[in-house]
């Protein structure tokens, strides 16, 4: 089975990415593809804070893994003409951590914390009097001798991004001012992003091998980029260097990414449950284990785009695949005794064993 770091449309950053990443990355609002509401918005924010002289309020982005998070922040920085620090939930162990990052700010500076739902109680709670007072409350001392300090802190921006906001404590994503919600690229949007990061690379690139690799990116711009580098190799090893819609269609094929950027997994995931459990309902902690990989893989980075393309339903029972799955690998869709449309619930042997 196909591992989880070796997947090319995994949306999670791998270690390639990092360099490509900040070479591709757009520096201003401007030439910033897609999210436009967003754009929009932030474009208000940013120049009413400028104007009142004035930190922007905290924010919160949270949305799918690759839409730019991280790239938005930096560019948060940069309008404001101030540092960035970066830094994730995982890595602040201690409040202490917290603490040194905090005081090592200067006035106005952004703190961006990546997986921000993952930061411990403790240090959530040393954060809370920073964000609304600029202050930090600290315990010296134990038991009857311990006493409270409060050192004041510049004036600083908290960027947290997340991909579960729900996991967040109520406590925590009610301190932050603003909160913005990146949404999947759409295709022509992706191509742009693929023609942009060409030319940054000095890749030809035509309009019809742009669409074709946008096609097949799962609407995330970390999985346009990283095709675009793989099809460059083989445009640049069996053809004339040029990514055309034959090359990035060839090239895919090879890579066994599929028209609509399904790869082996995702269609090892449809065919078990077509062919094991008669198209559903079947529960995650079974269908992992016929696939042999983690459940969460399997929730995380799978099925939120198999049901975005209308090729599974999850439902009270379990998992069920659609007729347009049935059709997408091939196979006829079972006879119904009524109408059924693509990603409604389907009837199965367990449906007759429950009842």
């Amino acid at each position: 089975m196909e591992n989880l770091e070796e997947r090319l449309i995994s949306p999670e950053a791998a270690a390639e990415d990092f360099d490509s990443e900040f070479t591709l990355r757009p520096r201003t609002l401007e030439e910033y593809i897609g999210q436009e509401k967003i754009k929009g918005n932030l474009k208000v924010y940013l120049e009413a804070a400028r104007r009142r002289g004035e930190p922007l309020d905290h924010l919160l982005l949270y949305g799918p893994p690759g839409l730019g998070k991280t790239t938005l922040a930096c560019i948060v920085a940069h309008e404001m003409g101030v540092q960035i620090r970066t830094t994730s939930g995982p890595a602040i162990e201690k409040p202490g951590d917290l603490a040194a990052l905090l005081t090592n700010l200067q006035e106005g500076d952004v703190l961006f914390i990546d997986e921000i739902h993952r930061l411990s109680r403790q240090v959530e709670e040393v954060l809370y009097p920073a964000l609304e007072d600029y202050a930090l409350d600290i315990m010296i001392g134990k038991g009857p001798s311990a006493q409270s300090i409060r050192i004041n802190l510049p004036r600083f921006t908290l960027i947290g991004a997340t991909t579960r906001a729900g996991q967040l404590t109520s406590p925590l994503r009610d301190r932050f001012g603003v909160l913005l919600k990146l949404e999947l690229y759409s295709p022509l949007e992706l191509a742009q992003i693929i023609r942009r990061s060409a030319n940054l690379l000095r890749v030809p690139c035509d309009e019809e091998g742009a669409a074709e690799l946008a096609a097949c990116s799962r609407g995330t711009p970390r999985v346009a980029n990283r095709l675009l580098k793989r099809v460059r190799d083989f445009a640049e090893v069996m053809g004339d260097g040029v990514i055309t819609r034959e090359t990035a269609t060839e090239a895919l094929r090879r890579m066994d990414i599929d028209p609509l950027g399904l790869d082996e997994l995702d269609r090892s995931l449809l065919r078990a449950i077509i062919e094991l459990y008669g198209g559903g309902p079947v529960g995650l902690d079974t269908l992992a284990a016929a696939l042999g990989e983690e459940s969460v893989t399997l929730e995380d980075v799978c099925e939120p785009y198999l049901m975005q393309m209308g090729l599974l339903a999850r439902t009270p029972r379990g998992r069920c695949v659609t007729d347009a799955a049935y059709r997408h690998l091939g196979m006829q869709p079972p006879q119904r005794s009524g109408p059924m449309q693509d990603g409604s619930r389907q009837q199965s042997f367990a449906d007759l064993e429950e009842n």
